[in-house]
């Protein structure tokens, strides 16, 4: 008796990937719409000679400067955890997550140490409003990108070693945030 040959496997739905890639879409058009609309306010405030600054208020470029730095490894981190996820080599992925949420850490951090430093209050025109708006929204997809650290290291370390989508989608993630705060620390720490 023959038997018939087994059917073929299933194509990979990649729901986390795709879902991923919709977040990021998102993220881009909600970044991207604050951004226009902080250079829409500053214009105008250019425009009919008032400062766009308060006056004062001095943005410290050197922790800026350093957040924007610190994604170059963040990334490099991301795409460690895909290589050694590919090598099923769970200890480097460990590694390289660890790292990747300690940089979000380390971002959070130097925020947080802006926040401090201006000591701007919320209310008190366009340019403190939309300040707080804008870096608070990139804050929240920080905490966001850490939290996805973690699960994905929970997730793949915990045993679902053969699903490296998840990693693939955390790296992903994380070349958002990359591009996204460099537009956001252009536009709101260089050019204020």
């Amino acid at each position: 008796m023959l038997a018939l040959p087994a059917a073929p496997a299933a194509a990979p739905r990649r729901q986390i990937l795709v879902g991923t890639a919709l977040a990021c879409a998102a993220g881009v058009a909600l970044i991207g719409s604050m951004i226009a609309t902080w250079v829409t306010f500053r214009n105008q405030a250019l425009n009919s000679g008032a400062k766009w600054l308060p006056k004062g208020v001095a943005v410290p470029e050197v922790a800026s400067n350093v957040m924007l730095i610190a994604f170059l490894p963040a990334c490099v981190f991301a795409q460690w955890a895909v290589y050694s996820a590919k090598r099923n080599d769970n200890k480097h992925v460990g590694l390289a997550l660890g790292l990747t949420a300690l940089i979000g850490v380390m971002v959070i951090n130097a925020q947080a140490y802006i926040y401090k430093q201006m000591a701007v209050p919320a209310k008190g025109g366009a340019y403190n409003s939309m300040f707080y708006a804008i870096t608070a929204v990139f804050l929240v997809l920080m905490i966001i990108g850490v939290i996805f650290s973690v699960v994905t290291a929970i997730r793949y370390l915990g045993g679902r070693s053969a699903d490296r989508e998840v990693v693939s989608a955390h790296a992903l993630y994380w070349y958002f945030l990359a591009a996204a705060f460099a537009v956001v620390w252009f536009v709101v720490y260089v050019t204020k």
